[in-house]
């Protein structure tokens, strides 16, 4: 009996020193830069150039997957999974895109995303519109509950390859076509408070202005406010 119980204590000792797979972390992206202008690609015809994306390796990545979105139309490109660290897409002229990475490996199902980067791909233009801002806070479709006030905080981010954002337009109404201005912000703030009432669904958008004129439009996200 104390030969079999050393064996038991022996092999729940070797299952316990086992590695678990580890997930493969997020990669670093490197180039285009966040809220850039992108100006070394190589021109393909009068619309388009090729743009080589980079990023870092990633601890516990097999594979890394690029994904680039064109803002303005919501289109993607995804390339096959590579071992590489770079990979060149042909994109338009003087347009905004987005990328990201995903990282996987053999050993898990789960998988690594990278930050998302904004860019605008250099074409005739001297001033380009801001990037659209990126609503935070609610997320999409969530329960809110309001604060002490009868309020809640609605958060964004954003950029602009021009560094010229002058204001903001906060956007805050019970129709999907959000048309009601609850807050004209300077470029500092990217948060502001707004009453709401209970179980009620809000639509929000957000406008960011620059200061040659350009407009960039968020979006539409919902919520529920629960309590």
């Amino acid at each position: 009996m104390r030969k079999e119980f050393v064996l038991y204590l022996g092999i729940l000792a070797m299952a316990c020193g086992k590695d678990s797979p580890k997930p493969p972390e997020a990669a670093l992206l490197s180039f285009p830069l966040q809220n850039s202008e992108c100006t070394t690609g190589v021109s393909l015809n009068n619309n388009t150039s090729q743009v080589e994306f980079r990023w870092q390796e990633a601890r516990y990545a097999d594979t890394y997957e690029l994904k680039v979105t064109n803002v303005l139309t919501g289109l993607s490109i995804t390339n096959a999974p590579t071992t590489a660290l770079s990979s060149f897409v042909p994109v338009l002229k003087g347009t905004p895109y987005k990328w990201r990475i995903t990282t996987r490996n053999t050993e898990t199902q789960e998988i690594g995303f990278s930050e998302e980067w904004f860019f605008y791909n250099a074409g005739t233009q001297t001033t380009y519109p801001p990037f659209p801002a990126q609503l935070i806070e609610p997320a999409s479709g969530t329960p809110v509950v309001r604060d002490l006030n009868n309020e809640i905080t609605l958060k964004w981010t954003s950029g602009d390859a021009d560094n010229d954002i002058q204001s903001y337009e906060v956007y805050l109404d019970t129709d999907p076509d959000p048309q009601q201005l609850v807050a004209s912000p300077s470029v500092s703030i990217t948060q502001v408070k707004a009453s709401v009432a209970i179980d009620t669904v809000y639509y929000w958008k957000v406008l960011t202005l620059d200061r040659a004129g350009n407009i960039s439009d968020s979006g539409v996200y919902s919520f529920r406010v629960i309590r």
